[in-house]
């Protein structure tokens, strides 16, 4: 099965987006392919604010939340593999959710297979 963090996570921003709240997301920092500003990590984690007004082009799918932010003055473009995110919560409440363990595999796609050739001999007829 498709692992459910992604969708956790998409709902879950919406859902505190929705209330006019400022979504937080907690990283694992040190997960293979994070790309954060490691300044700011923290016993292995980050807290990063992915709000739309302190964030740009941010996009949430099945491999993770990609984005563009300005850390420390300096502009940065920032990963999260899906499988690195701990939690997204409200700054405000700190109501949110804290996602469920879960194993992240790759499957890759089937490669399509090239339909057979037409025989020597043999006419081909579509029919609508």
């Amino acid at each position: 099965m498709i692992p459910k963090r992604s969708y956790l996570l998409n709902a879950t921003y919406e859902w505190i987006a929705d209330n006019d709240l400022t979504p937080y997301l907690l990283v694992d920092a040190d997960f293979e392919g994070a790309v954060v500003p490691r300044e700011f990590v923290n016993d292995g984690q980050i807290v990063l604010n992915i709000s739309m007004s302190a964030v740009r082009h941010l996009h949430i799918d099945k491999q993770g939340v990609s984005f563009e932010a300005r850390f420390s003055g300096k502009p940065m473009q920032v990963f999260v593999p899906m499988a690195a995110a701990i939690a997204l919560y409200a700054k405000e409440n700190s109501d949110g959710m804290v996602f469920p363990p879960e194993t992240f595999e790759v499957t890759p796609e089937p490669e399509p297979t090239p339909p057979e050739p037409p025989q020597k001999g043999f006419t081909l007829k579509v029919v609508k």
